[in-house]
C-alpha cells in the first residue's frame, strides 16, 4: 500500500485532540509557525472564543465577502512582480504580507510602499479581513480585477491547485481552469459588504 493511499484510508484527525474528523472540518490558524491544523468542533470552538491580539491559535472563520460598491480597476500586475495574475494578501501581525502561488508553492511578494494603504483608503474591503485568519485575493482578468476577502484556508487550497497544476513558463491551461473554478466556487459563496 502507497503511503497516499494509506493516508486515504485513515480518517483525518484534530491535530489538537486526535479525535477523527469529517472530510469537511474547520482549521485553526497556528500564529506563531503561520500554519493552518485541521481541528474538530470542540477545538475549533474553543479557538473562536480567544481573542485576536492575544491568541496564539485562531480559528479562521467561513466569511466570503466582495464589494460591489467600490470594485478594484486593473492592477498593475508586472509591476507588482506576479506573472500569473492572481495573489493573495493576509494580515500577519501588524503587515500585510502578499503571497504569490507558484509552482514551488506560495512565495511572499514585496509590496511597493503604501500600495495597500493606498488601496484600502478606496475600497473598504480590504480593511476588513481579520488578522492571520482571513485574507483578499485578487485575480487580473479582461473585465478587470475580482477581489475577494475569504477564509485563509482557501488561500492554502489555491497554492495547492496552482502547485500541483502549474506547467511552463505561466502556468498553463490545465492550472488556469482549475484556478477559474475556485474563483468561480469563490464567488458564489461571496455575499456582498455591508
Amino acid at each position: 500500500m502507497s503511503e497516499r493511499d494509506r493516508r486515504s484510508a485513515w480518517p483525518e484527525e484534530c491535530e489538537f485532540c486526535g479525535t477523527p474528523v469529517a472530510a469537511r472540518h474547520g482549521h485553526v490558524v497556528d500564529t506563531g509557525r503561520r500554519g493552518l491544523l485541521c481541528s474538530c468542533r470542540a477545538c475549533f470552538l474553543l479557538c473562536t472564543s480567544c481573542s485576536a491580539g492575544e491568541a496564539r491559535y485562531r480559528a479562521v472563520p467561513e466569511r466570503y465577502l466582495w464589494d460591489p460598491r467600490s470594485p478594484i480597476a486593473r492592477l498593475d500586475w508586472h509591476g507588482l512582480g506576479i506573472p500569473a495574475r492572481f495573489a493573495f494578501f493576509v494580515h500577519c501581525g501588524t503587515r500585510v504580507t502578499a503571497f504569490r502561488p507558484g509552482p514551488a508553492g506560495a512565495a511572499e511578494a514585496a509590496l511597493p510602499p503604501g500600495l495597500w494603504t493606498e488601496l484600502a483608503a478606496a475600497h473598504p474591503l480590504l480593511a476588513t479581513a481579520e488578522p492571520d485568519v482571513e485574507a483578499i485575493v485578487f485575480r487580473g482578468g479582461e473585465r478587470g480585477t475580482d477581489c475577494f476577502l475569504v477564509p485563509v484556508d482557501v488561500c492554502y487550497r489555491l497554492a495547492g491547485v496552482v502547485r500541483r497544476y502549474w506547467t511552463g513558463g505561466e502556468g498553463g491551461p490545465e492550472m488556469h481552469e482549475h484556478v477559474g473554478e475556485l474563483f468561480a466556487e469563490i464567488g458564489q459563496r461571496a455575499r456582498p459588504l455591508r
